[in-house]
Parts: structure tokens; sequence; C-alpha cells
């Protein structure tokens, strides 16, 4: 006979499950109880929290306030200050705008003035910087017989005919000249004298300057004074030979020319032949500047003689040619 399990009998309220229960609801009596008990306290605390918060906020809007009152002084009297500077700036632009007009018409009148002075200039010739340097700031030319000659050189070449008539007439003259041209450079680099046919002045100097000193300049005056060489009274040779030995690309040359008359020879062949041998330079200028002094001696014979003339044209056209002057005198003593 078979046996049946026997089941086992579940109690649910047992002492157990009460005590638990009871536990339970003690807690949540227990926590209730302290909750209320903490909570006047914690809303007291904020209470006196945000009281002490209001009062600070309070103190600092009133400290605001009277900053706000400070910088809204101070922005019164800068508006104040503004508003004088632009008064004084709306003045000043008044002053401005008049002097300014007085400045234009100053400057017109100066441009007029300077117009003018650059007219004058160019009628008597203003001194370039080289010329200053060479002359001085302070040079005022005192002898109307050489103006218009161009003095810009650094080195000097005469070239004087001997001839008889020269030597014979017009030599006090001649020597006033060189003097007088010599007075218009206080200081070259280099002189040097040759006659219509290229002989020197001093022989041992020949082909080499003569430098520039006092002495020098006394000693060119002195030994011309009793010069005589042979002449063919044509200032041809002597014009070919120094520039073909002086002559160069890095120096500023002056020839001057002293003679009375052309007696032989082809105007257009010398004009041909000194273009040739006085070629453009670096700069776009002639190598050397060819000036003539024509001296009237033989017009006191009478009439007006052919020599002279052709002198005259000769010359005038080798200094228009080569950058000089050409300067007829009106006497041939001094």
């Amino acid at each position: 006979m078979s046996r049946q399990p026997r089941r086992r009998t579940v109690e649910i309220f047992n002492l157990s499950f009460l005590d638990v229960v009871s536990c339970g609801f003690g807690a949540i009596i227990l926590l209730l109880v302290i909750v209320k008990v903490a909570e006047p306290h914690v809303i007291e605390l904020l209470a006196v929290d945000l009281s002490g918060l209001v009062h600070r906020l309070e103190a600092e809007l009133f400290d605001i306030r009277g900053e706000t009152t400070v910088l809204d002084r101070r922005l019164t009297e800068v508006q104040e200050q503004l508003s004088r500077q632009r008064e004084k700036l709306a003045r000043l632009q008044g002053e401005w705008s008049s002097v300014r007009g007085e400045y234009e018409a100053t400057r017109n009148e100066s441009r007029a003035q300077t117009l003018i002075e650059g007219r004058l200039a160019a009628a008597r010739q203003t001194l370039s910087e080289e010329m200053r340097r060479l002359l001085g700031a302070g040079y005022h030319r005192r002898d109307n017989l050489i103006g218009g000659v161009p003095v810009d050189s650094e080195y000097v070449i005469f070239i004087i005919d001997t001839s008889g008539s020269m030597n014979q007439n017009a030599w006090p003259l001649v020597l006033e000249k060189v003097r007088e041209i010599l007075d218009i450079y206080p200081h070259v680099k280099g002189i040097q004298v040759m006659n219509d046919m290229g002989d020197y002045l001093f022989s041992q100097y020949r082909g080499r300057w003569i430098s520039d000193t006092p002495a020098r300049r006394k000693a060119i005056l002195k030994r011309l004074a009793g010069w005589q060489p042979f002449s063919n009274s044509s200032p041809v040779e002597g014009i070919e030979a120094a520039i073909r030995q002086f002559a160069r690309g890095d120096r500023r040359i002056s020839l001057y020319v002293f003679g009375d008359d052309f007696a032989r020879g082809s105007i257009q062949a010398v004009v041909d032949t000194v273009a040739r041998l006085n070629g453009v330079g670096k700069k776009g200028k002639k190598r050397v500047r060819i000036h003539a002094v024509g001296f009237p001696v033989i017009f006191s014979q009478g009439g007006i003689p052919d020599n002279t003339v052709r002198f005259a044209a000769l010359m005038r056209k080798l200094a228009e040619d080569n950058g000089g002057s050409f300067v007829g005198l009106n006497r041939f003593r001094p």
C-alpha cells in the first residue's frame, strides 16, 4: 500500500512576519518624527541667511547708486569739457582756414616771385651747383665782357694767338682777360696755356696739367707777358692739339681761344675736324667746351677785314657746336 507524502502547512502570518512589519512601521514613524522636529529649525536658518543676503545686496545697491551719481557727475563734466573743446576746435579750424588762405596767397606770390627770379636768373646765367662749388656762393660777375660764359669746368686751357697783330696791339688786354678768366675759377684741377700753333707756354709741362696754385698763376701771367712764339694767325692747330692731348670723358675742360683773325683754311673743314675729335662724353655732352674771345685789332685799320670776319664766323660756330660762348670785344686795349 502506497504511502502518500505529507504536505507541510505554511503559515503566512507567523511571528517573524509580524516582527518585520512592526519594525518597518516603527522606522517610518520614527523618520516622520525626526523630520517634523528638524523642519522648523532648518526653515529658520534659511530665513536668517536670506535676510543677510538681502541686507548685503541692499548695501551694494546703495554703493552702486552712489558710484552712479559720481559717474553721472563726471560724465556731465566730461560732456561740458567736450563741448568746450569742440568750440575751441571750431575756432581753431576757422583760424586755420584763415591762415591757409593767407598761405595760399603768399605761396602764389612766392610762385610769381620765383618765376620772375627764374627768368632773371636765366638772363643773368644763374650759377649751377658745380659753378657754386668752383666760384663760391657769394661770387658776382664783375665784367660784362666775359658774361654769358659757362664756368662749370675743372680744367682750363688757353689757346692764344701770338701773331704780331695781337702781340703788338692787344697784348696788355690779353693779359687782363686771362687774369679775369682765372679769377672766375678760384680753384681748378689743372691749367694749361698754348698758342694757336699748339706750342706750350711752359715746355716742361707738355702734355701735362699745370697745378693750380697762387704761385703758378702768377708765374703764368709773368711768363705770358713776354711770350712771342711763331704764329700763323690760325687757332686751328692749337684747338686740335689741346683736344687730342687733354680731352677725357671724366674731365670737364674748357678751352678759351683768344684771337683776331683766321688767315687761311676752310671754316667747314675745321668745324668737321673738331666735331670728329671732340665727341660726346658719358653724360651726353661734348668732352671739351670751346669758348672764344675776339679782339677787334684789325678793325682799327679801317673797313671790315675778311680774316676778322672769318675768325668770328669760325669761333661762333665752334662755340655753338661745343657748348661754349663767343664774346666779341669792342676794344683791344685795357
